[in-house]
């Protein structure tokens, strides 16, 4: 099993961070990659159409409000991997300005290494924490 974690800091406090991004359906208001996002199942599953016209189906495993946190699964995806289980988390600092986000995920690997298929998240991560910052200025 491969695994990746990402975090950043970004200039808000972590209840506003978590206002913007806490919501499972929430992904196109912050990550421009993601232009729409479809809810079915009751909330718990989401059908996220990419900027280059992909699609990914995406299932809510948990999701901790107060811990400001959601685990989701991968359900349909042009990924190489399987098995794949991802968290988000908003943690508040020291600092009640600046707060950090957690992104880290755990799959299996299909017919890539763990080296590439750790890569292909860790920059799909780190791209999506960038949009997330961009939203909030110091």
């Amino acid at each position: 099993m491969a695994k990746t974690l990402v975090s950043i800091e970004i200039p808000a406090s972590a209840d506003d961070i978590w206002q913007l991004m806490g919501g499972f359906d929430t992904l196109p208001d912050w990550l421009p990659f993601i232009p729409k996002s479809v809810i079915s199942e009751g909330g718990r599953v989401r059908s996220l159409t990419t900027s280059d016209g992909g699609t990914v189906i995406e299932r809510l495993e948990a999701f901790d409000n107060r811990q400001r946190s959601y685990t989701y699964s991968i359900i349909q995806a042009p990924f190489p991997v399987v098995d794949y289980l991802s968290t988000i988390t908003v943690v508040a600092t020291d600092d009640s300005r600046i707060s950090r986000v957690e992104w880290s995920g755990e799959f299996t690997p299909v017919n890539v290494s763990d080296a590439e298929a750790e890569a292909l998240f860790t920059g799909i991560y780190q791209d999506g924490l960038v949009a997330l910052k961009n939203n909030f200025h110091a």
